[in-house]
């Protein structure tokens, strides 16, 4: 029985279990790599293509609920999609339909793992990334989080018998669990003694500053280690060289953005109204993950390695300026802190169309010349005409040059970052100009 239902969230859970349909049907077959590459990856980019216009027709919609009897017996199955929701839903179904379309061609190829099953794993992956977005309680967000884990780690460990991408796919499993055991600590403080774990009982829980401090330190801690934060960031420039392009494409693209969503779900829903304080953390560890990234993407050779530096980087951007959108509301300046919080949003949009591109192309070299070196390569521009020129595009785009998309996020955030004068917070007037003096300094040198 359903309780309360919306046209765009019932939509929305249908595609998604479009991909579980489709994820199944490849185990009916799953020797067949025509079948998978022709049939099923093709269906499922044309559900992400669905799953975007859904989301996009949503995004002005007013909050719905639904409520599926299925969970524990005396916690049902909560889902609801509000503006926020549709955002990254349409991040996902945008850059899913995308990476599907090369996923069809790129996995007829063998990768050690079964394709049907591969094909399995794949929809599991984007279904399960699609359940967090839509979860509004604590059960169905933990079980999708796990399925999303689990998922992508299989994913990653695709070519199983190769050592070192076992031990890729280990290292990036503990920090996942890791995080997950922080988030479950998370919720369990933000139930605040009601023993009520869906989120509507979290949003009326109103607790004290330090449980709430508690609680969203611990949410940093476990959303930060998927997002690929500093010190938690150690598994993601081991996973993307295991992981097959596609795959990685998924990863960079749109998982790390489901930690994005979840610490904005946490700090200014569940939570309430922010404490500035917590900002000034969030700038923290997003600015010295961001210097992290960008000099250490700058000595790699490798491609996939630099990309997942790379995105080490931009991850630390978009952090950085969700503390500043914190700081702006925990001091009552509104209209900043949505100027910050579009900046982050329209950010995390982009990164994941720019960077989806990039292992998309370093996909194809990598699948046309098997050779990862960037000094091994030269020259593919007269054999590679497209993904030369396609990549070029990704590259300028991630480098913030203009008129490309990676550009006006960036200027939005620095436009952010220039009114951080009027935060009356000294310490945070000086970490602001440090960001704004280092990002200027990185930018002439800064890898793509």
């Amino acid at each position: 029985m359903i309780a309360a239902s919306g046209s765009s969230l019932s939509a929305a859970l249908a595609l998604l279990a479009g991909w579980g349909i489709i994820g199944l049907a490849g185990l009916a077959r799953p020797r067949s790599l025509r079948f998978a590459g022709r049939t099923l990856f093709p269906l499922g980019a044309l559900i992400g293509l669905a799953l975007a216009a859904v989301a996009a027709v949503s995004l002005a919609s007013p909050p719905e609920r639904l409520v599926l009897p299925i969970g524990l017996p005396d916690l049902p199955l909560h889902l609801r999609r509000d503006a926020l929701s549709s955002v990254f839903l349409l991040l996902l179904g945008g850059a899913a339909t995308g990476i599907s379309v090369f996923a069809a061609g790129y996995f007829r190829r063998g990768q050690g793992t079964p394709p049907g099953l591969l094909c399995f794993q794949y929809h599991v992956f984007l279904a399960a990334m699609g359940c967090v977005i839509l979860a509004d309680d604590a059960y169905g967000f933990m079980v999708a989080w796990e399925a999303m884990a689990v998922s992508s780690f299989f994913l990653v460990t695709s070519q199983h018998r190769i050592p070192e991408i076992r031990q890729a796919g280990f290292l990036y499993l503990l920090i996942a669990h890791v995080g997950a055991l922080a988030i479950l600590l998370a919720f369990g403080v933000l139930q605040g003694g009601s023993w009520q774990f869906t989120f509507d009982a979290m949003r009326a829980a109103h607790l004290d500053p330090h449980r709430a401090a508690a609680a969203f330190l611990l949410a940093l801690i476990g959303f930060g280690a998927k997002a690929g934060l500093v010190p938690l960031h150690v598994w993601l420039p081991e996973a993307h060289p295991a992981a097959p392009s596609p795959v990685s494409a998924l990863m960079s693209g749109i998982m790390l953005k489901t930690a994005l969503y979840g610490i904005l779900r946490v700090s200014f829903d569940l939570l309430g109204e922010p404490a500035w304080w917590w900002g000034l953390v969030l700038l923290s560890t997003g600015l010295l993950s961001a210097l992290y990234g960008v000099i250490f993407a700058a000595a790699q050779t490798d491609m996939k390695r630099l990309l997942a530096w790379s995105s080490i980087e931009n991850v630390g951007i978009l952090f950085t300026g969700l503390g500043l959108a914190i700081v702006f509301q925990g001091v009552g300046m509104g209209a900043l802190a949505s100027l910050a919080l579009i900046a982050v949003l329209y950010h995390a949009l982009n990164h994941a169309f720019m960077k989806s591109l990039l292992f998309l192309g370093t996909g194809a070299v990598l699948h046309a010349t098997g050779e990862r070196n960037l000094g091994r390569l030269g020259g593919l521009i007269h054999r590679m005409p497209w993904v030369a020129w396609l990549t070029l595009v990704g590259a300028l785009a991630v480098a913030g040059l203009p008129p490309l998309n990676g550009f006006v996020s960036e200027w939005l955030l620095l436009q952010a970052f220039l009114f951080a004068h009027e935060v009356p917070k000294p310490f945070v007037n000086m970490l602001c100009r440090s960001a704004r003096q280092s990002s200027c300094l990185l930018r002439p040198w800064r890898p793509t």
